[in-house]
């Protein structure tokens, strides 16, 4: 059993991820700013509201963790495609030190596919129509692996590709080798096994395997 933070607790992955990690046996605190609006009642289960971007939050957030799933996302928006997105390179900016003021060693970080080293996978196609949907939240993603592989931490980062609302399978794949990367389908629950079971499995630490089935 760990004490693990999940960042971006209210919704998506990170919200997959606090029932995972609560199955598992895991004492949890779900971090998010609507986090007292999470509708999980387990006495595992800390809510703590908090901005992901404010460092006094993060401190506190982080007191006797062990830890720390950082799931954060952003709403499809005009925002994505029109203005500047620094939310995951902010946040990433406020989390490193903080973790390592609290001595809270290790971070699994999803980010996706497409970032980093992984965008020249994309297809031609799949290429422009990622840059003109996405493109500024994965050039915001880029800077924050960057700032996570500069660290000190026991990390890994996540890279799954598009997700869907399906059913636990623990059928994905799970992909280190650059040479076998590709896009594909794999549901947040997957996602969330896979983020979970990273809490006591070191084998992909320092490494950014892409999820698919």
């Amino acid at each position: 059993m760990a004490h693990v933070l999940i960042i971006g607790a209210s919704r998506g992955i990170g919200l997959t991820a606090v029932n995972r990690a609560l199955a598992c046996g895991h004492q949890v605190r779900a971090f998010a700013r609507s986090a007292d609006r999470i509708g999980i009642t387990d006495s595992n289960l800390e809510k703590c509201t908090g901005d992901a971007l404010n460092s006094r939050d993060v401190a506190r957030a982080l007191d006797c963790i062990d830890v720390v799933i950082q799931a954060l996302g952003v709403a499809a928006d005009p925002g994505m495609i029109l203005g500047p997105v620094r939310l995951f390179s902010q946040s990433t900016r406020v989390l490193v030190p903080a973790m390592q003021e609290a001595g809270a060693k290790r971070l699994i970080s999803v980010t996706g596919f497409g970032a980093g080293d992984s965008r020249s996978k994309l297809g031609c196609f799949q290429g422009i129509g990622f840059s003109l949907l996405l493109g500024r939240a994965y050039d915001d993603k880029d800077v924050q692996e960057e700032l996570i592989r500069k660290s000190d931490l026991d990390w890994v980062i996540v890279r799954p590709v598009i997700l869907t609302n399906g059913s636990h399978s623990g059928r994905y794949q799970v992909l280190v080798d650059r040479k076998k990367w590709r896009n594909g389908f794999i549901s947040r629950a997957d996602v969330a096994d896979f983020l979970v079971s990273q809490i006591v499995d070191e084998t992909y630490l320092g490494k950014t395997p892409v999820l698919t089935y």
